[in-house]
């Protein structure tokens, strides 16, 4: 299972499915993540906490805890 933490810079790939429960997963889901939605990794801070993407036309950090939630493809 790749995860959206695991993506390499540079990369466009689309969400699978979000894992985990609760509130976390509903933020995430507010944000745009959601099923089939292509998400652009721009940039993974040195330690590789946030991971910043775009997705849906706007600029997004997370942080990596968050980022392993997203499968993506």
């Amino acid at each position: 299972m790749q995860t959206l933490r695991d993506t390499e810079t540079g990369k466009t790939v689309s969400v699978v499915k979000l894992h985990g429960e609760g509130a976390v997963k509903r933020r995430i889901m507010d944000m745009g993540l959601t099923k089939g939605t292509q998400v652009y990794v721009r940039k993974v801070a040195p330690l590789g906490d946030p991971v910043e993407v775009t997705v849906r036309g706007y600029e997004l950090s997370l942080r990596k805890e968050d980022a392993q939630m997203v499968e993506v493809q």
